[in-house]
């Protein structure tokens, strides 16, 4: 079998389908070639000859990378020539392409790949159960949009989170108040917590009856963090 990592072409996107060590350990499982197109994880910090010692081959472009595989693996759905760069071009019929497609809306690409005879797996719609927790690219990324959506209100919100006390007076602390405890909403919390915020959340969730939302049965949860007063000192006698 031969593995083909391609650079992301879309835009904002820095992050790349596999690392040195995920290289490493599909080469250990007995991956006949990985090939990773030159520049593919220069962005994400991944240098091609770092790829290099791990075992991969680098090819100056994407054609070369995805021609000589069997599989490819992309971070983004593959790209159309109405998007500026054909991607799609690049696949062959028995090719086999896992990356998140949203196929459930792209139904244009979902097409396009079945008439080019390639086999795509929705990595987006791989059941999220015990057996298929290595394979769950949603709560990964979910757990990281948590973390980066503080940081970036932190960035915007134009005072310090924690509280300070400094000679000329104390700082009280901010409060956050996150909407929704899923994945990305638990570890937005555990991040303004550490950040020193003073974090309230709350969860609406909806039992469905004979396909319908029940809205008497909606319950909503809270969870508050308060960050401890100062005791005043107590004088000696």
């Amino acid at each position: 079998m031969k593995i083909a990592i391609l650079k992301e072409r879309r835009p904002h996107e820095t992050r790349v389908a596999a690392t040195p060590e995920t290289v490493k350990k599909l080469k250990a499982l007995g991956v006949e070639e990985i090939v990773i197109e030159t520049g593919a994880g220069v962005v994400a910090a991944y240098t091609d000859e770092a790829y290099a010692e791990a075992g991969a081959m680098i090819v100056p472009d994407a054609a070369s990378a995805a021609a000589a595989a069997d599989v490819i693996f992309k971070i983004q759905r593959p790209m159309a020539a109405a998007d500026g760069i054909d991607e799609l071009a690049l696949l062959r019929q028995g090719q086999v392409l896992m990356a998140p497609l949203g196929a459930l809306i792209n139904k244009d690409l979902v097409q396009a790949l079945a008439s080019k005879g390639v086999t795509s797996f929705a990595l987006e719609l791989i059941p999220r159960i015990t057996r298929a927790q290595s394979m769950d690219i949603l709560s990964s990324q979910a757990n990281l949009a948590g973390y980066k959506a503080v940081l970036v209100a932190a960035n915007q919100f134009g005072r310090i989170f924690p509280q300070m006390m400094t000679p000329a007076g104390t700082l009280a602390p901010s409060r956050a108040f996150i909407m929704g405890v899923g994945v990305a909403g638990l570890q937005a919390i555990a991040t303004a917590k550490r950040l020193g915020s003073i974090v309230t959340a709350t969860d609406c969730t909806c039992s469905l009856v004979a396909g319908r939302t029940s809205p008497s049965s909606s319950r909503s949860r809270t969870r508050s963090s308060r960050q401890p007063r100062p005791r005043a000192a107590t004088p000696r006698r």
